[in-house]
């Protein structure tokens, strides 16, 4: 047992006066004359142990209810948990879970408004000085503050339902980074408590011994169909061309669900609506095909009709068809044509062709992709421009010169981190091997023969292996020799044949695998803007290479917004950083000056979508340190009114009632305890 203010013990010394009371009684007898004494000597001995038994009860009952009344102005107390400083500052920290699934209801109608009403109780459990601080999960500045509770109810009534997810691990962060030595914390956790927010990692306080109470809310099941995901099937958008998009539904229900409309607009146009029925606890994967956009940036909507969870019913997402997609190919032999005839017949690709003996440096940072073209004498100097335009995220295929300069060559592609030249093979030999999963490869074959024609080859070079680097094979020669593989370098990738476009060499430019083996590189060469965003997952937005005069800045708009986000530049792009600025879903526009560089669209998280809560078992094993009180406000009958404040149990009101108690014992004492009757004469 402690005491808040153990000054007030001194005061039990006043227990002395009853003792002095009783042992010197000061009561006067008075003589009284009888012709017979014999009566009252036996009187007198008969109640002489009766009052012997009463002095001595009036005697404890006065040093009690003075022990009492003492220890009730020393306020006693003992701990029911974390041992605390009494003359400490107290700080409540309260997390409300605002996120999309605290829209849900239950027979107290809105869990965020339920949620509400326990922070109040909380507040009114605690005494007018003690400290609060707000959380949820937007992590505002406004909540850093430590506040009164009429404050923090103020605060209380400005939170709203937000987009922004946060998992359990980063509520506790962000609550043990508001540690103050000087003041004792206690903890309140106000949630459903998904599994998405819960996860499965152990979480806690830097604190062992600190106590941290969850209050969980319980809704009522609803259905939800969500529009998960989308993503196109084609690597690159052309004017005109036809399109496939693969839009994913998921079930989060138990039971399944038939006759789900889903419908595809684009730029506020319709262009699909399919009927589907999706399992439960199951998804399902639709592909639409549409075609007919034009040049720019298009903005697509997939929606969903279903209710009353609403949130994840609609998906934006932007893309952004190119006109064109240019191709440098740098020749060491000017009458070299087979890589002009193969992007010649298709007008989206705008070759331009440039003489080993002329390039032009400056201007490989304007081509999606750079051949190099059986390049005699590959220079040094080329070689570091090509590492440069490659770390920006640029796309080189090489075709060597098997008649160079073989030292030469070695040495310029080692500097691009390739495999060296060891030798050069004359013999004839077939490809042994082609990646059919590789993503160059992907749905170009319709179906696999069982005896594939692959490309021959009567020249080709040996290369030695390089351990460091990652190395794809897409096609090999036996046994198991390099012929036609991708590399990575930087943001850029590489792509290094063994053969050259000479068909004295090889029959590669003349098979029918060249043709899209050539067009899918040039198609991945496309600097890929992602099709959305997640609100609150992640502040840096992609965009092509911006540069910025002086005096000129980016600005990020929508409909009622405008940002000014700060532009970093990283791997040939550049990334907008936008400080968790964007709130609501739908379609932003990056401008630079009036001109629009990008395109963004922003959904809610579709973690909060998944309707399946924590188990309470489970719930207090995420806190393997910590004392955990867990309160459910459907049916546990006891509120935050009557749970432990402090962390300590107050005796003090204990005592006045002991001490109360203790007075009325001596009045029932003295006026109903059997005395010894005063005999008169008669």
């Amino acid at each position: 047992m402690n005491f808040l203010y153990p000054g007030f013990l001194f005061a039990l010394t006043a227990v002395a006066i009853p003792v002095l009371i009783h042992l010197f009684n000061f009561r006067k007898y008075t003589k009284v004359y009888f012709s017979n004494v014999q009566f009252l000597k036996e009187v007198k001995e008969r109640g002489a142990s009766r009052e012997k038994l009463r002095n001595l009860l009036l005697l404890f009952a006065r040093i009690l209810a003075i022990v009492f009344l003492v220890l009730a102005f020393a306020r006693p107390y003992w701990f029911s948990g974390k041992k605390i400083d009494p003359a400490a500052q107290t700080l409540v920290l309260i997390y409300v879970d605002n996120s999309y699934s605290m829209e849900a209801v239950n027979k107290d109608g809105n869990l965020l408004d339920e949620a509400k009403r326990k922070v109040r109780e909380i507040v009114k459990s605690y005494g007018p000085n003690d400290k609060f601080q707000l959380l949820t999960n937007d992590f505002e500045g406004k909540h850093q503050r430590q506040v009164r509770g009429e404050e923090l109810l103020q605060l209380l009534d400005e939170v709203k339902i937000s987009p922004v997810h946060r998992g359990l691990s980063q509520v506790m962060n962000r609550l043990d980074s508001h540690r103050d030595l000087n003041s004792n914390r206690f903890i309140y956790l106000i949630s459903d408590f998904q599994e998405s927010f819960t996860g499965s990692k152990a979480v806690g306080s830097s604190d062992q011994e600190e106590q941290v109470t969850l209050v969980k809310l319980q809704a009522n099941k609803m259905p939800n169909i969500a529009a998960d995901s989308v993503w196109f099937l084609s690597a690159v958008h052309k004017p005109g061309d036809a399109e496939k998009l693969v839009v994913k539904l998921r079930n989060y229900t138990e039971e399944p669900a038939s006759g789900i409309a889903l419908k595809l607009t684009i730029d506020h146009a319709q262009k699909a609506v399919h009927n589907l029925n999706i399992p439960a606890n199951g998804t399902v994967n639709d592909t639409i095909a549409f075609r007919g956009l034009g040049q720019g940036w298009h903005r697509g909507v997939v929606s969903v009709k279903d209710y009353p969870v609403v949130f994840d019913d609609y998906l934006n997402f932007t893309f952004k068809v190119e006109a064109s997609r240019s191709v440098l190919n740098i020749k060491g032999d000017p009458g070299e044509r087979h890589i002009d005839a193969l992007y010649a017949s298709d007008a989206y690709f705008k070759v331009t062709d440039m003489p080993e003996s002329n390039i032009r440096y400056s201007e490989l940072g304007q081509y999606d992709l750079i051949v190099l073209n059986g390049l005699k004498s590959p220079s040094s100097g080329l070689s570091q421009q090509l590492r440069i335009y490659l770390n920006q995220g640029g796309t080189v295929v090489v075709f060597p010169d098997l008649d160079g300069n073989q030292a030469q060559y070695s040495a310029f592609l080692s500097e691009l981190s390739l495999p060296r030249v060891s030798r050069l093979h004359n013999e004839q030999l077939n490809v042994s091997a082609i990646d059919l999963k590789h993503e160059i490869f992907r749905e170009v074959f319709e179906h696999i023969p069982s005896s594939i024609d692959l490309p021959k080859v009567n020249r080709y070079f040996g290369f030695t292996e390089l351990q460091k680097n990652v190395q794809q094979n897409l096609m090999t020669l036996p046994p198991k020799q390099l012929f036609f593989a991708q590399f990575g370098m930087g943001a850029g990738k590489i792509y290094l044949c063994a053969t050259s476009t000479n068909i004295k060499d090889s029959n590669l430019p003349q098979h029918p695998v060249f043709v899209p083996l050539m067009y899918k590189v040039a198609f991945g060469s496309a600097k890929k803007q992602p099709l959305y965003y997640t609100i609150g997952d992640g502040d840096l937005l992609e965009s092509e290479q911006i540069s910025l005069g002086t005096n000129q800045s980016l600005r990020l708009v929508a409909d009622h917004f405008e940002a000014i986000p700060e532009l970093r530049q990283a791997n040939g792009k550049s990334l907008i950083y936008i400080a968790d600025q964007v709130r609501k879903p739908g379609f932003y526009e990056l401008k630079k000056a009036d001109s629009v560089r990008s395109v963004y669209a922003f959904n809610e998280d579709r973690r909060e979508s998944d309707g399946r809560y924590t188990e309470d078992k489970k719930l207090k094993e995420l806190f393997p340190t910590q004392k955990i009180e867990l309160y459910h406000s459907g049916k546990d009958a006891l509120t935050l009114d009557g749970t432990p404040k402090n962390n300590r149990t107050d005796l003090w009101k204990l005592c006045l009632v002991l001490c109360a108690v203790f007075l009325a014992v001596e009045v029932l004492l003295i006026r109903f305890f059997n005395n010894t009757k005063n005999i008169q004469k008669t």
